[in-house]
């Protein structure tokens, strides 16, 4: 992402220009969109024209367009961002309140005007336009006829391709079909990775599985590539690590991520951070509960008594459509910051971040214990009565 422009007044109110460069990009700027925001871009409109003789005729003409956003749809998969809003500025294809959806395009630029820009979404901004945060990781995470290729990026976790080979099992006296379609499933898993992985950008491989078929994948990559002179592999060789998983499916990648052996290697990306600090909660969970709180109530509660020393919370939240619920959150970021506390924002797309939206999409590890609060509040409505 490319910062073109950032005009922000003092009551935080303005606007910023941004261009979009890759596709991750999109999942950026949909956390940074909220309906009521007012957003000005490129777009194509059909519009109708009527001839002197009165033969209607339709072109698609390419205009710039202003919307007041209603509504928002962003495709995971595809990485694209659809816009639905009225037209709230002057055009000579588009009436005043017109409906419109703008898909919004790469390396065009868009300008996002908001009343309130808060620390979460500059920070989201910031976030996206360094350029040190990209696509550094990818693993392939297998076992006999099922492999995931997945590209592992600071926002997101992609899967890229899904292979499945129907495998026979060893006869006895004959294991020639086995053979013929481990070799079949290697091949297209190799296909698979020389298509979707940029060897460039990624900085390591993570080949996983259960068993053996991880170094019989690896053996077969590299006599291929040797075979058929691929350089691109032989280069690359270094980037690839295997590592062990108990299954092939996507789920895997936490266990994965987990092995301390990938952690002191992925050390610098922030999916790897994920990973550790929701790892971090739920052994303080088990060993010392009263420094392990999850769910908005206790954790503000854990933030007014300065005690959260890391906050884990999800970006799903942050896009509440209820203005008052939204700045709820924003606010107990700020007071963590404030008061010397780490916050780790999740992407909802990583597997910690579905870990963390299972328990409420908050929780923190504290400074010191605090008796548990439901002990407290059970007490206190017992006074009470």
């Amino acid at each position: 992402m490319k910062l073109l422009n950032k005009d922000i007044e003092k009551d935080n109110a303005g606007q910023v220009t941004l261009v979009p460069e890759e596709a991750e990009d999109m999942w950026h700027t949909y956390n940074l969109l909220q309906v009521g925001d007012s957003l000005r871009a490129s777009t194509i409109r059909k519009v109708q024209t009527e001839s002197t003789t009165g033969s209607v005729g339709s072109s698609r003409v390419r205009t710039t367009l202003t919307l007041s956003v209603e509504a928002i749809d962003f495709d995971s998969q595809a990485c694209q961002l659809r816009v639905k809003g009225t037209n709230i500025e002057e055009n000579q294809y588009v009436k005043m309140g017109a409906y419109h959806t703008i898909e919004l395009e790469l390396n065009r630029k868009f300008t996002l005007a908001k009343k309130c820009w808060d620390s979460v979404v500059l920070d989201r901004i910031e976030q996206a336009c360094d350029p040190v945060q990209r696509a550094d990781v990818a693993a392939v995470v297998m076992q006999e006829g099922l492999a995931n290729v997945v590209l592992v990026t600071p926002a997101m976790t992609l899967l890229r391709a899904k292979v499945e080979v129907t495998i026979p099992r060893k006869r006895k006296g004959s294991c020639s079909q086995h053979e013929k379609a481990l070799e079949r499933f290697y091949e297209a898993v190799m296909q698979a990775i020389l298509r979707h992985i940029n060897f460039e950008v990624v900085k390591c491989i993570l080949v996983a599985s259960p068993g053996f078929v991880k170094d019989q994948f690896y053996a077969y990559v590299f006599k291929e590539a040797v075979r058929q002179d691929n350089k691109v592999l032989l280069e690359n060789r270094p980037k690839f690590m295997l590592v062990h998983s108990s299954s092939g499916h996507k789920y895997s990648l936490k266990e994965i991520l987990c092995d301390p052996a990938v952690t002191s290697r992925l050390s610098d990306t922030k999916a790897a951070g994920e990973v550790k600090a929701l790892e971090d909660f739920y052994k303080m969970l088990q060993h010392e509960p009263d420094r392990a709180f999850y769910g908005i109530a206790h954790v503000e509660r854990a933030a007014d008594a300065l005690a959260i020393d890391t906050l884990l919370i999800s970006d799903k939240l942050f896009r509440h459509q209820d203005i008052q619920t939204r700045s709820r959150y924003v606010r107990l970021v700020d007071n963590v910051r404030d008061n010397g506390g780490n916050v780790r924002i999740f992407s909802s797309l990583h597997v910690s971040g579905e870990q963390l939206t299972q328990l409420s999409g908050v929780a923190a590890i504290l400074r010191f214990p605090i008796a548990d609060l439901s002990d407290a509040e059970d007490d206190s409505s017992s006074g009470e009565d």
